[in-house]
């Protein structure tokens, strides 16, 4: 092969794992909301050992098995990220949902004439 196919080649490659790797960053923003929902951490780190076992296990070269590693931690570092931008987007979204209610429930209750708690007079 000529250098412009070879690069031709690693062209389509590259444009395969932004492919896998979006695919692999969806499939962590589910888990990260189902760790939000069942109050699990981001961090696991048996789960991480667990992946660069198997990660090593499928290596067949030329990478090093310690470099393939230091590539996954990178990823697992992003995508662990991702979770945590999950959880805190969720947990905002929570509290600005709870706001909301709390805001509704004021007003409904200024509104058909509530007793203030204070004097158990009308406001």
């Amino acid at each position: 092969m000529t250098l412009e196919e070879l690069r031709d080649r690693i062209d389509a490659l590259d444009r395969e794992l932004v492919e896998l790797l979006s695919e692999r960053a969806r499939a962590a923003q589910m888990i990260g909301h189902l760790k939000a929902a069942t109050s699990l951490p981001v961090y696991e780190p048996a789960r991480e050992k667990v992946i660069y076992a198997n990660v090593r296990a499928a290596n067949k070269g030329p990478l090093p098995d310690i470099e393939l590693t230091h590539i996954y931690e990178r990823i697992i570092d992003v995508m662990r990220a991702l979770q945590r931008n999950e959880l805190a987007s969720e947990r905002n979204a929570q509290a600005a949902s709870h706001a909301a209610d709390s805001s509704r429930a004021d007003a409904a209750g200024h509104a058909t004439g509530a007793e203030a708690p204070e004097t158990g007079k009308r406001p």
